[in-house]
């Protein structure tokens, strides 16, 4: 069942990756392992027999942990999400505190497909925060839950920070890594709010963390920020390609101009 649509919008997102960039990517693994899931595009398109999920954010790894549960009961909770989405509705939905582990997958994944431009972002007591967007549209045509969850029933979902995950691969492991795009000495806004969750001794670390797993006969497929100091910082690696795509961040189609970013072959 190769080439699931993802179930998140998430910023960064790989699903132009695979299609496009695919050759860095090895013809033959044992696991596909992610320290850093997210929407987790590179999974769902590849749909390996075996992998590790991992990300800090906690409800996100619990969301497919429900969907790998009981992705029908998730299904029906966004069913009744969508013939009641409205405005006001969204924001009783955001304030809302659901006990079951299925109430609370259908509202992330909710919220994730109706908040502005599918951020995801709290305040400082850990609350969701971002306003209500342009998308009315809870249920996708792409969507295929039962698939998903036969999928995530194999893998391994984690809430853990990326090194100790990195410090477990194998040799016969597929590492794709995508980092919040921090660099040094950089003022833009969106990196400076990723500074907060990823500092730069963070990059520092995880590149130290992957050329161990490399020497260990692991293979690592890097995406980051097209930035200088990160040229450095990979200085070593076996390749370093430039990859061109939209932007999708920007809230009207007219604003996504063409990016770059960094594709490394450890």
């Amino acid at each position: 069942m190769p080439g699931l649509s993802p179930i998140l919008k998430w910023a960064g997102g790989k699903r132009w990756l695979v299609g496009q960039e695919g050759n860095l990517f090895p013809s033959e693994y044992t696991r596909l392992v992610e320290p850093f899931a997210g929407g987790a595009a590179v999974f769902f398109n590849l749909a390996p027999q075996l992998a590790w999920l991992n990300d800090l954010n906690s409800n996100l790894i619990d969301t497919y942990a429900a969907i790998a549960d009981d992705w029908r009961g998730v299904l029906e909770e966004l069913e009744v999400h969508q013939r009641k989405h409205c405005a006001q509705y969204y924001y009783e939905v955001r304030s809302s505190s659901p006990r079951l582990e299925k109430n609370k997958a259908a509202k992330f994944i909710y919220l994730n497909r109706t908040c502005f431009n599918g951020l995801y972002r709290v305040n400082l007591k850990g609350e969701f925060n971002v306003p209500i967007g342009t998308k009315s549209q809870v249920l996708l045509p792409g969507d295929n839950f039962e698939a998903a969850s036969a999928l995530l029933k194999k893998t391994k979902l984690t809430n853990s920070d990326f090194e100790r995950v990195i410090d477990e691969t194998v040799t016969s492991d597929f590492l794709f890594v995508d980092p919040p795009y921090t660099v040094r000495h950089n003022f833009n806004g969106f990196i400076k709010y990723n500074e907060k969750l990823f500092s730069w001794a963070d990059q520092v670390r995880l590149r130290d963390s992957l050329f161990r797993a490399s020497a260990r006969g692991v293979t690592v497929v890097v995406s980051n920020a097209d930035h200088q100091s990160i040229r450095e910082l990979y200085s070593e690696s076996t390749v370093m390609k430039v990859a061109t795509r939209k932007s999708v961040m920007a809230a009207s189609a007219s604003y996504r101009k063409t990016t770059t970013e960094l594709l490394i072959r450890v």
